[in-house]
């Protein structure tokens, strides 16, 4: 019964993991186009607006990156549980 109950949290975690990967995937795209934009914007001579826009792309690139990196964290624990109950 353990055993059982073990797999289905680890399915659960991998979907949850699955799941965080794609939308800091998508985030991380979204982020890259608003820095553009920001970028565009400061060519164009507007520079505040151009700063924001820049400055939350970035913002939210590297939330992005860092809720992936706490996924692969999260993954790595449950493999190295797993090899020590073997």
């Amino acid at each position: 019964m353990t055993q059982f109950t073990n797999q289905e949290i680890i399915r659960e975690r991998v979907r949850q993991a699955r799941y965080s990967f794609n939308l800091a995937l998508i985030a991380t795209g979204l982020s890259a186009c608003i820095s553009l934009v920001g970028a565009g914007l400061l060519l164009s001579g507007k520079v505040p607006e151009g700063t924001v826009t820049a400055a939350g792309g970035m913002a939210a690139s590297v939330r992005c990156t860092q809720l992936a990196k706490d996924t692969n964290d999260r993954l790595d624990k449950i493999l190295r549980e797993l090899k020590d109950e073997d």
